[in-house]
């Protein structure tokens, strides 16, 4: 894979690819996709933003096949709406790159169900978008599901004492938790994938340190991390290349499921796809175990394939204690 770009992606016409994001990697993402003759489903919060998205994918790709679908990871019935909506219209899914996220708000936040705005987002949401997808996954012939995990991975740890940071928030340590619980959600979606025969090859990425909005955003443009991304952009990477070892993961025959991707160079920060290293605590099985009840638990569902319609666990009072 060494010097892996966009251009070495195999025609995946016929492929139906969901992209979570409509801006910075979740663009490039679906440029690429959409450039390699995937079908490609953008989704994302904000209709406008989606409709820029999709017309910036269609002025650079003739005959792009995209479209923009409401989707609001801070919200469950969001998440389960998005995807009676593709089962209604989809025969499968492909390809579902969990990639939006939210990052080093100042302030403690929370989802429209109660969950820490980091950890119900980046994390929960993409758990219940998964197992929502899970039966037009599983109708694929070659399901991929590529979740994003970041190098604050490194830092973290899963707190089952107060997995909402009601207790104590720090920003960038809630931050490091979900991209943690994005890690093992991953490698534990391979375990069971195994186990249960559903056929998913489950990859995380990680885009290194990549020039998106991703911080302005979060934690405002006047804060320390906003005048970083302001001031030292060019200790970021360009967004095209913090998206390769996504599209790598999400589209390479030599990608393997269960693995994790990232940068080659300076410490993963920048550079060409290669298998990056993963972190101690996210190799932790009892405790990735641990997580993913819990987590069905707080989104109210499993992921039971027996059938198209999914058991349905009522959400535990007071979830942050668990």
């Amino acid at each position: 894979m060494t010097n892996w770009t966009a251009s070495a992606i195999h025609s995946q016409s016929g492929r139906k690819a969901v992209v979570t994001g409509t801006g910075g990697l979740g663009l490039e993402d679906a440029l690429a996709l959409a450039a390699a003759g995937a079908d490609v489903i953008i989704a994302g919060r904000n209709p406008s933003k989606g409709r820029e998205a999709v017309a910036h994918v269609r002025q650079h790709v003739t005959n792009a096949i995209v479209r923009f679908e409401l989707l609001d990871l801070a919200n469950l019935d969001s998440i389960a709406a998005f995807a009676s909506r593709l089962g209604s219209k989809l025969s499968s899914v492909d390809i579902l790159i969990n990639n939006a996220a939210v990052m080093t708000p100042p302030q403690r936040r929370t989802t429209d169900d109660g969950f820490e705005l980091q950890f119900g987002t980046n994390y929960l949401g993409h758990f219940a978008l998964t197992s929502h997808l899970l039966p037009l996954l599983r109708k694929s012939k070659s399901p991929r599901v590529v979740t994003l995990s970041s190098i604050a991975a490194r830092d973290g740890t899963i707190n089952f004492d107060d997995l909402q940071a009601e207790r104590g928030y720090k920003a960038m340590a809630v931050y490091a938790q979900s991209k943690l619980a994005c890690l093992m959600f991953s490698l534990e979606l391979q375990r069971r994938s195994d186990a249960a025969g559903w056929g998913i090859a489950s990859i995380a990425a990680h885009p290194g340190i990549s020039r998106t909005d991703l911080l302005p955003n979060g934690a405002g443009p006047n804060s320390a991390f906003g005048l970083m991304r302001k001031y030292l952009w060019f200790v970021f990477q360009p967004v095209a290349q913090g998206a390769l070892p996504t599209l790598f993961a999400a589209t390479s025959p030599e990608a393997e499921g269960g693995a994790y991707y990232g940068p080659d160079k300076l410490g993963e920060t920048r550079g060409s796809p290669m298998l990056a290293k993963i972190p101690k605590q996210a190799l932790d099985a009892s405790v990735a175990s641990r997580l993913w009840d819990v987590s069905e638990k707080l989104i109210g569902a499993t992921f039971d394939t027996s059938n198209t319609e999914r058991s349905a666990v009522p959400t535990l009072p007071g979830h942050a204690a668990i």
